[in-house]
This record gives structure tokens, sequence and C-alpha cells, in this order.
């Protein structure tokens, strides 16, 4: 589908009436992105609002600092986007009659809300460290990274539309970023975090893959117990509302990681449903596993964590790209649907990202995919863990605010 031919938002949400507007342009922002006025930009409050800067991912202008991490809708649907160049046609984010609005060629669409900072945020843990740069947070989670480097990136095998490396290395130059974070500072940290009654309702971790060990990823699996039992220090159950997003590892990795820690959900991201697209968009994934080995480690993982409680993401696009991928969406949306399927009749439920092509990335140059393709795509998702009764609470509307498709749980 080209963009000459691509249906408009008002088209879209006229032919799909009862998928919810609002999802529908959460959607399309984290598609075309935004761009902030400098009346919006001195709408923003350095005491009260989250400031951008310390994602794991870069930003699409390629500037870290000083602008708002992301804001909500008026429903509180939380959207994750990056500041765009006005010239790649983004949403624009402006401050009018005493109100923060989202504009489109001209029209007011609705208003936005900055997302508010955690009262942590400014202080420092006893190593001196800014507790920020320890625990980031979204509107209702807490989210660190402990190990901004990805080792597929040695081999020049990193995922092709990731830029985790270039933004490391941005990151350490501008604000002084640590690659990776102490179980000392963590436990600190999350601490403090807690001490706010009500505001956070989960736990995520999620890092750059590491293949180092006796058996490949044990070195990554050895550091994510070593955090997550720092982070359960401040509980007194033996699980803890918590989410990882690691590598796919084996059954025997993922047992002594969930009998030695809080772990309540796993995550582990094969990026693209296909596999000659995921061949050609992974390399380090497809050598180091495999596409058909990754399946099966989900399912596995189903075994130790329970059926709702193991999922995988997909960025979405990414399988329209190139000689290996799909020819078109309606090909696309029938081969990755499929897929989905035949995952959550094993337990496992994916969930879709909006893929954002980052400048610092091998895909930099590549174009995502329609709005009615991802608009049919997360219903597609939606229906398809209706069908299985499957759950998504661990990575939904409140836990992330990353997932169009997740979004849907709070109404269907």
């Amino acid at each position: 589908m080209t963009a000459r031919s691509e249906l408009t938002l008002d088209e879209i949400t006229d032919k799909y009436p009862n998928f919810p507007k609002l999802i529908i342009l959460k959607t399309d922002i984290q598609r075309r992105g935004v761009y902030y006025t400098p009346k919006a930009l001195e709408a923003v409050d350095i005491t009260k609002h989250h400031l951008g800067g310390t994602d794991i991912f870069g930003i699409r202008d390629g500037k870290l600092r000083y602008r708002p991490e992301s804001f909500t809708l008026k429903d509180g649907t939380s959207v994750l986007s990056t500041p765009t160049p006005l010239e790649n046609n983004p949403y624009i984010v402006d401050f009018v009659d005493g109100k923060l609005v989202l504009v489109d060629k001209g029209d007011i669409l609705e208003e936005v809300f900055y997302w508010e900072k955690p009262d942590y945020y400014d202080k420092k843990t006893s190593s001196g460290v800014l507790m920020q740069n320890v625990v980031g947070s979204r509107p209702q989670r807490l989210y660190l990274i402990p190990n901004r480097y990805c080792h597929f990136w040695t081999n020049n095998q990193g995922c092709k539309f990731c830029d985790i490396v270039n933004n490391l290395k941005q990151q350490k130059n501008e604000i002084n970023m640590q690659t990776r974070i102490s179980p000392k500072d963590v436990s600190e940290t999350i601490k403090e975090a807690l001490k706010e009654k009500g505001r956070f309702s989960a736990i995520c971790l999620t890092a750059g893959s590491d293949f180092h060990g006796e058996i490949p990823f044990d070195k990554e699996i050895d550091y994510y117990i070593e955090i997550l039992q720092a982070i359960g220090e401040n509980f007194t159950t033996d699980k803890f509302p918590s989410q990882l997003i690691c590598t796919a590892v084996t059954k025997e990795q993922l047992k002594r990681l969930y009998e030695n820690t809080g772990l309540l959900s796993l995550t582990m991201d094969i990026e693209v449903l296909n596999e000659n697209a995921f061949k050609y968009a992974c390399p380090g994934k497809a050598k180091w596993v495999g596409y058909k080995e990754w399946k099966k480690r989900l399912i596995d993982a189903v075994e130790i964590f329970g059926e709702s409680r193991v999922n995988t993401g997909i960025v979405s696009g990414v399988e329209l790209v190139g000689e290996f991928g799909f020819k078109s969406e309606d090909e696309a949306l029938e081969g990755v649907l499929k897929e989905a399927d035949e995952l959550a009749s094993y337990g496992v439920s994916t969930v879709n990202m909006v893929w954002i092509p980052r400048p610092n990335s091998y895909f930099a140059n590549e174009k995502n995919a329609s709005l009615e393709y991802y608009v049919r795509l997360a219903h597609g998702l939606q229906e398809i863990r209706k069908k299985y009764n499957l759950k998504i609470d661990f990575d939904d509307y409140r836990r992330c605010g990353n997932h169009p498709d997740s979004d849907l749980a709070r109404v269907f």
C-alpha cells in the first residue's frame, strides 16, 4: 500500500466504528511521531513533569533532553511517542488557550496531558547515582534497564530496526548514563519509589542480550537474578508484580530465573512473526537462538510461568521491509495472525509495538506500515486472546501503554 492510497485518520475511524477512536489516534501518534512547539515546551514545568532522555531507544530527531517523556489522552490512554522532525509529518503538540492540545493540519484534535515525574526522580542513591537513571517510570509502571548494551552488536548482528547501542553512546556522552546498574542502587531506588503509595502497579525490566556464559545467555540470566533479588528485598511476598523482557533462553535457565526470584511474568520478544523476515531483520537472534527454537522456548516458558503470564512482542511493520518481508499488508496480516494464533494455542500472547524508524538504526530510511494495517493487526491480536481466553494484565494499558492491541483489553 503506497502513501497515496492510505486512508486518513477520519476515514479509518469511520471505517472501523467499533474500534475506539482514541486508540486509533494513539496508534497514529506512535506511527508518525510528535513535534513540540516552542509554546508547548514553555508549558513544561521541570519541577513537575517527566522529561525524556533515559529510554533504552533513541529519539527520532536525535535530541535527548528537555522534552516531555510523553503524554496521556483525556481517557487516560498512555501514549509512547518520540519527538520527530517537522519534515516527517508528525502530529503537533501546542499550547492553545491555556491547554496542551494535539494538532494536525491546523485542526485541534484532543487535549493532552504531560506525564508527571515521580517524587524519587531527583533523589540520589547512597553511591551518588541519580535515581531516575536507575529506575525509570511510566504513569503506572516502574521501568528498569539493567544493561543498555546488546552484545549482538559486537558482531554487527544487532536487529536492523534497533538503535540501542548507538543510543547508549549518545546517553553516555550527554547525560553520563551508566551501561549497567548495581543491585544496591536498584534496591534503594525501588524502596524510595514504593513510598509513593498507589502510584505504581508493576515493575518491568528490559535490557540488551548477552550471549556469554557456559551455556549461551547464562550471564544474562545471572545478572537478572541479581537485580530481581535486589528488587525483592522491598517485598514480603514470594512473588511481586513484575515482568522481565529478555532473550529466549532455555527451559533450565527459565526455571532458575523463576525459582530464585519474585518474577511473575515473562516476555521474550521474537520481533517478527515470519521466519525469513526474522532471519533478515534479527541476525543475532537468528544465529544464537533461531526462529523455530525461539517459538519453542516461548511455549516452554508457559510450563514454568503459566498461561497468561508469557508473551512475545513484535515490532509491527518490520515484516514488510526488504526482499525477505511480506509483499503486501494483506499478506502480512494473514501471516502474522496465523503465527500469533499458533502461539496462543499454547498459552503465549503476542503484543505489537508500532515500529518507529529510528535515525541511528539500519532501517532508518524505511517506512512503517499504514494506520489501517496497525488497526487491523491490533484487533486481530485481541481477538486471538479472546479466542484462547488469555489475559494480558501484566502488559496492558496500565502496566505498559506501548501496545495498541493490549489497550483494547480495557474495552473488549
